[in-house]
């Protein structure tokens, strides 16, 4: 039976991206367990620009199941802004659970966390207590976890990914935040109200490989010290203040040479290691000033978060005419 769009009270946003591997195991957890819950729940898919038939068989399972909707981005556009995307279309009316399509989010734990949301919370994140990958790739995360929460203005949870249930309020609000340099589990702790976090352990992927190569995590990783971060603002301004008091210090004891031993000693290697170090700090600050231009660059053009070329929704098929 089909569902209107005001029944939903859940929406489960999913982005893929080159995921039809493991696309049929997906649907039949998600409908196994949707199945036995007695709440109007709909599914979200948004199809980040894959290159394979992921669309394909999006759209094939959304036609004959009414209550999965599709949004199909004109191009690649990165994981944040597909989630972005199933966030600003998902219509469920009390709360929205944002899963990845490889399924090492458990879309079973769906009931834990509306069972959290219902006890007053607004956002219930999911903590890793565990991970399925390699040591490096763990080492990683977990150092950057850590390096981020002693920096950070805000308190962002320890372990913490995307993977998380928010409530209606909470997502309006996150699409209230226009910023093109996305970093969500960061925008979704700014938000605040009464937030809750809940263990688990991360399984391996399902089937296909990583999509997130080194460069985007990379950048996600700065998006996250950049966006949520005045440390390397305050990092240039301290090593200036080092600077100025090095020099200061050096600056007598050339003095002191000249005018009370009698002798100014030659001290080129001195300077010109001096004047490599200034020459690289400046370089470096250079770089990070320019990390915070870009991003001022980029969101003052106003452009759109995403583009959505067709969407399907309620068993429908809808092609976006921008002319």
């Amino acid at each position: 039976m089909e569902v209107k769009s005001t029944e939903y009270h859940i929406s489960i946003v999913a982005p893929l991206y080159n995921e039809s591997e493991g696309f049929a195991l997906l649907t039949n957890r998600i409908d196994t367990f949707i199945a036995n819950l007695n709440i109007p729940i709909e599914v979200v898919l948004v199809d980040d620009g894959s290159k394979d038939n992921t669309a394909l068989l999006m759209s094939k399972h959304a036609l004959e199941n009414p209550n999965y909707n599709c949004v199909f981005l004109s191009r690649n556009f990165g994981h944040q802004i597909a989630v972005t995307a199933g966030i600003a279309k998902a219509r469920g009316t009390k709360a929205l659970f944002i899963i990845d399509g490889d399924l090492q989010d458990p879309p079973e734990l769906l009931p834990k966390f509306y069972e959290l949301l219902q006890q007053g919370n607004d956002v219930v994140y999911a903590v890793r207590k565990k991970r399925k990958e390699g040591f490096i790739k763990r080492l990683a995360y977990s150092s950057f976890y850590r390096f981020l929460k002693q920096i950070s203005t805000i308190n962002i949870p320890l372990d913490s990914g995307d993977f998380a249930m928010i409530s209606r309020r909470v997502a309006n609000l996150m699409m209230k935040m226009p910023e093109e340099s996305r970093f969500l589990r960061g925008m979704r702790t700014w938000v605040g109200f009464k937030q809750i976090g809940y263990e688990y352990e991360r399984d391996e992927r399902a089937m296909g490989s990583p999509k997130y190569t080194f460069k985007q995590l990379w950048q996600l990783a700065k998006n996250g010290i950049f966006n949520f971060s005045e440390a390397p603002i305050k990092l240039m301004k301290r090593a200036g203040y080092a600077t100025i008091f090095f020099s200061f210090c050096y600056a007598i004891y050339i003095l002191y040479q000249k005018f009370v031993v009698g002798a100014v000693p030659p001290g080129f290697t001195t300077l010109y290691l001096f004047l490599m170090v200034f020459a690289g700090l400046q370089f470096l600050f250079l770089g990070l000033i320019g990390e915070y231009i870009l991003r001022i660059f980029f969101q003052v053009k106003q452009r759109p978060l995403f583009i959505v070329s067709n969407q399907i929704v309620d068993g429908q098929l809808q092609v976006l005419d921008y002319e």
